[in-house]
């Protein structure tokens, strides 16, 4: 692969990208930087990605939870040098301690399930590099159908020269329930609802050439 400043301008996520193509994730085709396309998406690894949540009782006893699957993408711009990720996290299959959380959460009291099975996750544009070094990401996220703009911290990888496949992106934020309609037990329950991510990514799925 040729050295000079095109490779050193690339971000070192796409080396580890690259390392997992050429391990045969992907159709040799797109193994080389030279002839990956500008944009590309990278599927979120369901089977390994998940989410988590915890509230406090009486503003000192966190109730943990863990959300159902999480399924999304992470879109990568070459040319820009940015990655936006997308993230829907099941709310039905919500596993926490003891069922009878459980229902409660899952009820129309807190997360309405029913009316509103998914959350979702929408990061603005970031820099790629905060993949391995850590920062801030802003992004749209919505709960029981209210958009909100939030901002999450994104921990830096443990090996980033491995960080598409075998490390994993984690992400961690912090909401008011009662901005999302959650207003009910303000006595009792701690308004901040602390949020965890812990992002895999899979296979990479080239986007459509819109150029022809």
């Amino acid at each position: 692969m040729p050295s000079g400043s095109r490779r050193e301008s690339s971000s070192r996520f796409l080396a580890a990208v690259l390392c997992v193509l050429a391990a045969g994730f992907v159709p040799a085709r797109v193994a080389r930087a030279d002839d990956a396309p500008a944009g590309t998406m990278l599927a979120l690894d369901s089977t390994r990605s998940h989410a988590d949540f915890e509230v406090k009782v009486l503003w000192l006893i966190g109730v943990h939870g863990r959300f159902g699957q999480v399924q999304g993408s992470v879109s990568i711009d070459r040319v820009r040098g940015t990655a936006v990720a997308d993230a829907q996290i099941g709310v039905e299959m919500i596993r926490m301690r003891k069922p009878g959380y459980e229902t409660w959460v899952k009820s129309a009291e807190f997360f309405d399930a029913q009316h509103h099975p998914q959350i979702h996750f929408v990061s603005d544009p970031f820099p790629l590099g905060e993949l391995q070094a850590g920062g801030e990401i802003g992004g749209t996220l919505r709960i029981r159908d209210i958009d909100r703009h939030v901002t999450m911290t994104l921990e830096p990888s443990a090996c980033p020269e491995a960080i598409a496949y075998t490390c994993a992106v984690e992400a961690s934020g912090s909401i008011r329930r009662s901005e999302f309609g959650m207003r009910s037990r303000r006595g009792t329950l701690s308004d901040n609802v602390d949020l965890g991510l812990t992002i895999y990514l899979a296979e990479k799925i080239p986007e459509p050439d819109r150029t022809q």
